[in-house]
């Protein structure tokens, strides 16, 4: 008997000193789309459904930050499929987030279902630019946009691409509106580095 409270107790403990729905759905999310059929067009749109929930709302709608959360997810599956994934452990590489900014439209409300449509926009030397769209189904309108800096770390999204693709890949051109938001991180990264004292120690 006493082995199922020690158990009970170190399940309560895990529960609230890790996220453990996080890394539940994403396993989750992740073999879901390991036996989906593959997607060889490393920049076409996937789309993921969902809906939202009560575990999802503040104010009856769905909370800014489960945005993120669900692009998270998004961004496992797109990888899974195209092939990235692989590619990336294969050659030794890993992949984080830099950089992110997203864009509110119209709320989401409890209950209302939505498609996560994601995509590969674009990749210069040292990251993958990702747009995700939140389209309701119910009327179709775009409630959220977000741009994701996917930076690649101990190798190129150029090398990744020509490992899964054996071939070189042509970069899209970057939109204009994209382009503006990585003039800003660059701008940023600048202005913190000067105020850091980096800039001075590397020249």
């Amino acid at each position: 008997m006493w082995w199922v409270l020690w158990l009970l107790a170190a399940v309560l403990a895990l529960f609230c000193i890790v996220d453990v729905w996080y890394f539940v759905r994403a396993a989750v999310v992740i073999l879901r789309a390991w036996f989906q059929p593959p997607v060889w067009d490393v920049t076409a749109e996937q789309v993921l459904t969902g809906r939202v929930t009560p575990h999802d709302i503040d104010m009856c709608h769905m909370n800014n930050a489960r945005y993120l959360r669900e692009c998270d997810f998004a961004r496992f599956s797109l990888y899974t499929r195209n092939g990235v994934f692989k590619a990336t452990r294969a050659l030794g590489a890993n992949m984080v987030v830099g950089a992110t900014t997203i864009r509110y439209r119209r709320a989401l409300c409890i209950g209302e279902g939505y498609e996560l449509r994601s995509r590969i926009v674009t990749w210069d030397d040292k990251a993958f630019f990702l747009e995700q769209r939140f389209v309701s189904t119910k009327d179709g309108l775009v409630c959220a946009v977000m741009y994701c800096k996917q930076s690649v770390i101990r190798n190129s999204p150029d090398k990744i691409l020509q490992h899964l693709c054996k071939r070189k890949v042509e970069r899209p051109e970057f939109p204009e509106d994209l382009q503006h938001w990585v003039n800003f991180i660059s701008a940023s990264s600048q202005a913190l580095r000067a105020e850091s004292g980096l800039e001075e120690k590397n020249k």
